[in-house]
């Protein structure tokens, strides 16, 4: 059964979602970087399959930085009840350009914890990326934590990257992202997101629910905004994740 939520575990929480903004790093700054994407739990549904399509869309007040669309797509599995494995392919679009495949992806997100078994809830994610058309890899680890009290959910993810190949100068670097949701339908959770690394600062409102179907088919989407809270970060980035769950 799961533990009830205590005051003793409230400093805890309030000091994981704060992390997601004080958290330093150092790195040169990248055109076109923009690390909002999306806060991983640390669950794993055995037997599940899924589709996924995300959309990332920034605009700024400088024209370079503006109207830079991100897309990607992407089939995953589970194996077994505690590992979830996908494999995505990226695009993006630059101002004036057109949408062109630029990466290919894949991951691995383990459950490390029964939900519920202790305080927090842990998992695992492993990530590999590969640059089309530069000689530029990336390898990120990173942990997951959740943590449930009431009708409220707090998910944080801490991580570290490795960024190396011959157009890029290899270097360590970290990240982190949170989120804070109120489960008020399975359909709509109105929440709050945070993102930060080497040159992301932002927070802003996110909506997610969950539509099921027939024959344990679901539909899960996201849908938010990130605004900046460093100069480096966009004006505005408009974030879409939709999954097909089966």
């Amino acid at each position: 059964m799961r533990q009830m939520w205590s005051r003793k575990s409230l400093p805890v929480t309030l000091m994981l979602m704060g992390a997601t903004v004080s958290l330093n790093a150092f790195a040169d700054v990248v055109t076109y970087h923009n690390g909002v994407g999306r806060v991983y739990e640390p669950y794993v549904n055995a037997l599940e399959k899924e589709l996924e399509i995300q959309t990332l869309y920034q605009t700024d007040e400088n024209p370079v930085e503006s109207d830079i669309l991100r897309q990607r797509i992407g089939y995953g599995f589970s194996v077994g009840s505690r590992t979830f494995v996908e494999a995505n392919v990226a695009g993006k679009k630059l101002p004036g350009g057109t949408l062109r495949l630029d990466s290919y992806e894949l991951e691995a997100r383990i459950q490390l914890t029964e939900q519920g078994e202790y305080a927090y809830d842990w998992g695992f994610l492993l990530e590999f990326e590969r640059e089309r058309s530069e000689s530029i890899s990336e390898l990120a680890t990173a942990i997951l934590i959740s943590r449930e009290w009431g009708r409220w959910v707090t998910t944080a993810n801490f991580g570290v990257e490795y960024e190396y190949g011959s157009d890029i100068d290899n270097e360590f670097d970290t990240f982190a992202a949170g989120q804070v949701r109120y489960r008020y339908k399975p359909y709509l959770e109105p929440g709050i997101e945070l993102y930060a690394d080497e040159i992301t600062r932002g927070i802003g409102p996110v909506l997610s629910g969950l539509i099921r179907g027939k024959n344990n088919k679901k539909w899960h989407w996201e849908g938010g905004v990130i605004l900046p809270l460093n100069d480096s970060t966009p004006d505005y980035t408009y974030r879409l994740l939709l999954e097909f769950e089966f």
